[in-house]
């Protein structure tokens, strides 16, 4: 079986391809197109086109199926789905919780269509992982009849934990903090191989301080900005989403390479970097008082895996939970960075969200194969 994986974001397109056999998944290529942020939607399925146009240029065969990393499966979907017109409509019906990602990620579905009508396509959803969370740990302290509805806290960044969890394996899954740090970012809590807690709640936007997103905020900002300053529900999106964060502390950017670069002789920048790390640093205290302690710590996407300065600040203040960095093995982005024997092991570990689609994928088309 021959899988597309597409993964839609902001600012590109992110594609793989797999061919996964029953012993072997074998990657044939991958890639990523840029688009247009300002033109998202319409952007986004000319890219997928591109993507068509260049694997057929190269030679590689057309997809038997295509799988789709959705970022929100609501309170209807907690396992990926084979897309169809039920499945699209109520997909759409959760636009309000994500308008920033889920437009862009179902003109790829439709770009898809066009291109290859009747193709199978799979939603992947990065909420689903979450679904096993306690009840408690999924309400929001609003009146009872609000929970009916969509407000919940979903998490996201659930393909990551997945492939995370599945590399540790059950036996280092009793007390795991896992921290998927990258543009956007988030943690979770696991115990015996279940997650207990997130970060993120009801969208994308809560938890750790992000590249352009606020995190946590006290709700008498958004009061106040819309009383005293005039915000409507747009205006507060976009300061949220993409003017918040690291970008907005450091009044610059949000790239964390080029923070670091900079904080020297930069202060707004060295005061971004030490908000993200303090405020990374306190949500793992929180996951390990819901632990009851933690025995391992991961770090995972672009900043956990390649900013090894970021890792160290983080875990400074930590070692009431057992959590000591060996500085050399920091440094060469070591596989475990923590000393040797101590009392939580902390590992750095590559993510891979593709092949949690195309393995997801084969598995609905062919269930228990």
């Amino acid at each position: 079986m021959v899988i597309l994986c597409l993964n839609a974001g902001s600012s590109s397109l992110k594609f793989a391809m797999y061919r996964m056999g029953d012993e072997k998944e074998e990657l044939l290529t991958s890639g990523n197109v840029p688009v247009d942020a300002a033109r998202e939607s319409s952007a986004l399925g000319a890219a997928v086109q591109r993507v068509f146009a260049d694997l057929d240029t190269r030679g590689f065969p057309a997809p038997s199926v295509v799988g789709h990393r959705l970022v929100h499966g609501g309170p209807a979907y907690s396992a990926p789905q084979r897309i169809d017109a039920e499945v699209l409509a109520a997909l759409r019906r959760l636009t309000p919780l994500v308008p920033l990602h889920l437009p862009g990620e179902l003109s790829v579905i439709e770009a898809v269509t066009s291109h290859y009508p009747g193709l199978p396509q799979v939603a992947c959803f990065d909420t689903a992982f979450h679904r096993a969370m306690p009840e408690l740990a999924q309400r929001f302290p609003l009146p009872r009849e609000l929970w009916s509805e969509e407000l919940k806290r979903y998490g996201f960044h659930g393909l990551s934990y997945e492939y995370i969890a599945g590399v540790l394996g059950p036996d280092a899954l009793t007390r795991t903090i896992i921290a998927h740090l990258g543009n956007g970012a988030s943690l979770v809590a696991i115990r015996d191989g279940r997650p207990i807690d997130t970060t993120m709640g009801l969208t994308p936007i809560g938890g750790v301080v992000m590249g352009t997103r606020s995190g946590d905020l006290d709700p008498g900002v958004l009061l106040y900005l819309m009383s005293e300053k005039g915000y409507d529900a747009r205006r507060l999106q976009r300061l949220l989403n993409e003017e918040a964060g690291l970008l907005g502390v450091s009044g610059t950017t949000a790239n964390v390479k080029t923070l670091l670069a900079r904080r020297e002789r930069d202060p707004r920048a060295a005061e971004a970097i030490a908000m993200f790390c303090a405020s990374v640093r306190k949500h793992i205290g929180a996951l390990a008082a819901a632990l009851s302690g933690v025995r391992m710590l991961v770090f995972t996407g672009g900043i956990g895996e390649r900013a090894a300065p970021v890792r160290w600040e983080i875990c400074q203040g930590l070692e009431h939970l057992g959590v000591q960095l060996d500085p050399s093995r920091n440094a060469a982005d070591a596989d475990t960075i923590s000393v040797l024997h101590g009392a939580c092991t902390v590992r750095v570990i590559p993510t891979n969200e593709d092949v949690m689609i195309a393995r997801h994928t084969r598995e609905v088309l062919q269930p228990g194969r």
